[in-house]
């Protein structure tokens, strides 16, 4: 039986490691959310899923591959895609050739917003991670998210 993984004097342990990263994501998140609902009405799960359909081939998605890569499930992505339907920034369309076969698809306006938004996106997640940088628990971790960046 191998040996327990022992952190190194002056490192933290897996979990501690671990648990820096998920204070460091669920804040950056709450203030991404936070600017892209006061500047653009749309939140963090819309402007994902607009960013994925703006890039995606024709601006269209399965319903499930826009779940899988969001990372919600199906009725949660439903859901937020009739948020998108109602606010005018994307629609629901049958596959052609598999009428079992939903897809998401991006208008023009979804266009703009996502547009809009993603300068905000890119200005608040530097900030955040720029304040983390600076606070002595969380800089290596930030220095590591941005290494691996390339």
């Amino acid at each position: 039986m191998a040996a327990p993984h022992r952190p190194a004097p002056n490192t933290v342990s897996d979990q501690e490691a671990w648990e820096r990263v998920l204070v460091l994501h669920a804040r950056v998140e709450k203030e991404l959310a936070h600017a892209l609902q006061r500047r653009h009405g749309i939140g963090l799960s819309e402007h994902r899923a607009l960013e994925l359909l703006a890039h995606s081939d024709d601006g269209e998605l399965r319903m499930q591959e826009l779940a899988d890569r969001i990372g919600l499930g199906q009725s949660s992505v439903t859901r937020l895609v009739a948020r998108l339907e109602a606010a005018g920034f994307a629609f629901k369309d049958l596959c052609p050739s598999d009428r079992r076969g939903v897809y998401a698809v991006i208008t023009e306006e979804g266009r703009s917003r996502c547009e809009a938004a993603r300068a905000t996106y890119a200005e608040v997640l530097s900030s955040a991670l720029d304040a983390f940088a600076a606070d002595p628990v969380h800089a290596p971790t930030v220095q590591a998210l941005r290494a691996a960046g390339g």
